[in-house]
């Protein structure tokens, strides 16, 4: 009998599905809609094989540690150092060895849905994950490199697992653990992608939560970074007390 549209439907994109056979048959079937449906399922499965690529091509660092003997591997990075207000927050995140979460990156490359539905994987797959929080006031008393390079020390001493190797996004840290800086390693190790996901959305939500109690500055839409909306907020309410005081053009408000 033949199937309806909706039954190929349900078991083309099973994501179980692996039958030639039955795909080749469809091939034979000349409704328009099954055309579309097999047209819909190749662009997938070349999406799917080219987050696979990624992956793989993203595992070079962790896969050279491993080969060393490494078993615990942590990545780092931090987010937040260019918004006028809020703390920069930092993660350290520790995958299992053969752990392949596709459509990891630099968080800033994906999107927000992306990005929240990577946090939850990330969160049910990892073996150990750190968080590093540096307030604005530590900023200002720190500056910002110095107060990103302590939110990472954090994160890294929040594991509840103790790394054997660092790979950390195009800085170095305070730590005895042997360590590797990648500039843009965000992009280049799915380790340091994992961190920079979970600061990303870390630090969103927790603006989100200052916007409740600082609603003049679009804290909720815009992360502490200064738009149009926040320079606005600042000129007509001046400064909150998670303004980085050192900052431009914060600073012309005190």
């Amino acid at each position: 009998m033949t199937q309806s549209i909706k039954e190929i439907k349900t078991r083309l994109f099973d994501p179980q599905f692996h039958d030639p056979a039955y795909l080749a048959a469809l091939r034979d079937d000349t409704r328009s809609g099954v055309k579309t449906l097999i047209a819909q399922y190749e662009k997938q499965q070349i999406k799917q094989q080219q987050l696979i690529a990624k992956s793989n091509e993203m595992s070079v660092f962790e896969r050279a540690a491993y080969a060393k003997g490494v078993r615990f591997i942590a990545g780092l990075d931090e987010v937040g150092r260019g918004p006028l207000a809020g703390p920069v927050v930092a993660a350290a995140v520790i995958l299992p060895k053969d752990c392949q979460i596709l459509g990891l990156n630099d968080s800033k490359q994906l999107s927000q849905k992306k990005r929240d539905a990577l946090f939850v994987e990330i969160h049910n797959h990892a073996i150990a994950i750190g968080m590093g929080v540096v307030s604005n006031d530590e900023i200002d008393r720190l500056n910002i490199y110095q107060a990103s390079r302590l939110a990472m020390k954090i994160a890294l001493e929040d594991l509840a697992v103790t790394p054997e190797y660092l790979l950390v996004d195009a800085m170095t840290i305070d730590t005895a653990i042997e360590q590797q800086s990648l500039i843009k390693g965000d992009a280049r190790s799915t380790s340091i992608a994992a961190a920079s996901i979970i600061a990303k959305v870390y630090r969103d939500n927790l603006m989100v939560d200052y916007h409740q109690t600082y609603p003049y500055y679009g804290f909720d839409k815009n992360a502490g970074y200064g738009t149009k909306n926040h320079l606005d907020g600042l000129k007509d309410h001046g400064i909150c007390p998670i303004h980085r005081k050192t900052f431009a053009p914060v600073k012309q408000y005190l």
